[in-house]
């Protein structure tokens, strides 16, 4: 499970958004969104730095 802090999250757009982009590159991924705290669990086969890079190139820096 890794556990990424993003800016920028505001809506359920942002959620399908960032599942898509995690998902189109491990398609058995599953994504956590809590909007509130723009947190998001990931538990998926790809490691951090891969999840970090695909989230920021979707819209969304990550702040960790």
């Amino acid at each position: 499970m890794h556990t990424l802090f993003v800016t920028g999250m505001t809506c359920g757009g942002c959620i399908k958004a960032v599942t898509k982009a995690i998902q189109m590159q491990d398609a058995r991924a599953t994504v956590q969104v809590d909007l509130a705290t723009q947190q998001l669990e990931i538990e998926s086969r790809l490691d951090r730095e891969v999840l970090i890079t695909i989230v920021t190139n979707a819209g969304f820096p990550v702040a960790n």
